[in-house]
């Protein structure tokens, strides 16, 4: 999985039948401290979020799966909003600011 914070929306007038309700959205994928991460992606969209917000996302063949629906040809889905993000020293498992 990965994080990302969804940057717009991505309208496509023509789609494959069994992708014709599904949502897409423009992702910027970032890193725990909400630095870009490569390039933006276009993801399925299962969880009707919006600009600004921070979900994350899966790829490959996981995509098609979190969209119950195993014959349809994405290559990301969005899987989850993340409400609360917690960073943690790794060596000592405290926060990182105490």
């Amino acid at each position: 999985m990965y994080l990302a914070r969804i940057i717009g929306r991505v309208v496509s007038t023509v789609k494959q039948d069994t992708a014709h309700a599904i949502p897409l959205q423009w992702l910027q994928p970032v890193d725990a401290s909400g630095k870009e991460r490569g390039g933006p992606v276009v993801a399925a969209d299962t969880f009707g979020l919006g600009p600004g917000e921070l979900c994350y996302f899966i790829t490959a063949r996981e995509a098609s799966i979190a969209l119950w629906h195993t014959d349809v040809a994405v290559d990301a889905a969005v899987v989850g909003k993340v409400d609360r993000l917690d960073v943690t020293d790794d060596a000592t498992g405290r926060p990182e600011d105490g």
